[in-house]
């Protein structure tokens, strides 16, 4: 071969290495990218994980209080109903009924006390 066209041949091998650094390079910046975004990601993932975790403990605790709201008014409405037959039994002369009814007042009443009281 003569030397210039060997030296062609050397000179084109050479750009060629430099543009497979170069693409080496791009992959590899590439890749880096890549990896951020993935550890953004499993960041953003445990964020949404914990903020889940404590929206069910708030929907947890919700209903609970619900259920409580509902039992009271459950005891309020009773208590109101012996109100009212008490009344009646007044009303009608019948004071052996409202005294039966205004004892069963009280024994709740009590109740509701002495639990209140436990806790």
């Amino acid at each position: 071969m003569a030397p210039r066209k060997q030296k062609l041949q050397v000179e084109k091998e050479m750009e060629k290495g430099t543009k497979v650094r170069v693409q080496f390079k791009r992959v590899k910046a590439k890749m880096g990218k890549m990896k951020e975004n993935g550890e953004c990601l499993r960041e953003e993932q445990r964020e949404i994980r914990a903020k889940f975790g404590e929206m069910e403990r708030q929907c947890v605790r919700v209903k609970e209080e619900t259920e409580m709201i509902v039992q009271q008014t459950a005891r309020t409405q009773i208590k109101l109903a012996l109100m009212f037959n008490i009344l009646k039994a007044r009303e009608g002369g019948n004071f052996i009924e409202a005294a039966e009814f205004t004892k069963l007042l009280r024994e709740i009443v009590a109740k509701e006390r002495a639990n209140e009281n436990s806790e």
